[in-house]
């Protein structure tokens, strides 16, 4: 039996996909051409300058996969490892946890430092730990900038500064998947070594292309190691391969030709609006959310304020309730789309993303049907509480600077 149509729009408040603008939408719908023709690296090669400026990066190489998130974290490590080698991540959430498994799997050795779901990574610990590695036998320290499966940010700019603190060598890898075009993020100031972004997220695209920026630093060391016996085996996201290809405007294979047309348009919308334009709105449209959880009487499950995040909130049920159960009706009854919570977190909290596209009645739209959904099942939540709470707060802070 065919589902009932639900009129409206689907409303997605998801941490990603993000909603991708209409204007994105259409430079998407493009026919195949050719992406070896004399005419094609007009299309690419601003890609990979322009790209840049997201990262906050004057000297890194940006490449473009036709990837997730999770693709880039592989190229970050196959390119610039060798089997065997340590690693120190922290774990405080599913992403991270999935970015070891990957190194382990890929047969690094992980040194983890285990942290507090709610919380994010101890450049305390960090220094420390590379302080004793006397003999640097850690080669690059990993840091999720945003998790989303806990809405906690850490702060990348303090990892580096212990790192530099310690006098470790180590190189610095950051998952900036859910950051990347929607937070601060600056790998040129923070000699970030590899930054990773997804499609999906800040940068308003379907899921697809994977984004990595690298330092100087790392493209000499993964150049003077790439015919090392022991380097971690690679071919599709091999970097040598595009680094002959890029410069002219070509790909190793065929890329995805929409989302390359997508990105110079989602670039172009983030350019509009101004770099710093966005990170403040992100900044109003997470603290409105925040707002509407204290008036709800609820918990984020970040533990303090400093590890909030501005793409996503992750809000804590009661005691006794399913998450997934608000989760469910939300998206039943009301067409809205929220987030699950993951692993540790399953059934414990639901979240709201506040990510990418978004205005204030967005966002308005979004609080209200989580807690109309909260009501329905039996969360003891004032009616309008939320919304009213957020409103205030939106209606006193423009999404604009200027």
């Amino acid at each position: 039996m065919a589902a009932t149509r639900r009129p409206g729009r689907n409303h997605l408040f998801v941490p990603g996909p993000t909603n991708i603008p209409d204007r994105v939408q259409r430079a998407m719908l493009v026919p195949s051409e050719d992406h070896r023709s004399v005419e094609f690296p007009e299309l690419t090669k601003p890609l990979f300058e322009d790209t840049k400026k997201v990262f906050g990066s004057t000297d890194g190489t940006i490449f473009l996969f036709p990837a997730s998130g999770t693709g880039i974290w592989e190229s970050a490590l196959t390119n610039t490892l060798a089997r065997g080698d340590k690693v120190l991540a922290s774990r405080f959430g599913q992403f991270s946890h999935l970015w070891i498994d990957m190194a382990k799997r890929l047969g690094l050795d992980v040194v983890v430092q285990e942290e507090a779901w709610g919380t994010g990574a101890d450049p305390a610990k960090i220094e420390q730990a590379l302080r004793d590695d006397k003999n640097h036998d850690i080669k690059a320290v990993m840091v999720v900038h945003n998790e989303t499966a806990t809405g906690v940010t850490s702060d990348v700019g303090a990892v580096r500064k212990a790192i530099d603190a310690a006098g470790h060598p180590a190189l610095l890898f950051v998952d900036g998947v859910s950051s990347i075009g929607s937070l601060p993020f600056n790998a040129t100031e923070w000699k970030v070594d590899c930054a990773i972004a997804g499609s999906q997220k800040g940068l308003m695209l379907p899921a697809g292309l994977g984004v990595i920026c690298v330092s100087p630093k790392t493209i000499k060391i993964a150049e003077g190691s790439a015919g090392s016996n022991d380097r971690l085996a690679r071919v599709y996201f091999d970097w040598e391969d595009h680094k002959k290809q890029n410069h002219l405007g070509y790909f190793p294979y065929t890329p995805s030709l929409p989302l390359l047309y997508g990105l110079r348009e989602a670039l172009a919308c983030l350019f509009e609006e101004g770099l710093e334009n966005v990170y403040h709105r992100h900044h109003v449209l997470g603290e409105a959310t925040r707002q509407a959880v204290a008036a709800w009487g609820l918990k984020t499950c970040a533990k303090e304020p400093k590890w909030n995040s501005d793409t996503v909130t992750a809000i804590v049920v009661p005691e006794g309730v399913d998450a997934a159960k608000i989760i469910k009706h939300a998206f039943v009854r009301y067409n809205l789309a929220l987030g699950a919570g993951l692993s540790e977190v399953a059934g414990k909290v639901f979240r709201i993303g506040h990510v990418g596209d978004l205005n204030e009645l967005s966002l308005l739209g979004a609080i209200a049907g989580a807690e109309m959904s909260m009501i329905d099942n039996g969360i003891n939540v004032t009616p309008g509480s939320g919304v009213a709470a957020a409103s205030s707060y939106l209606r006193e802070n423009p999404l604009s600077k200027s």
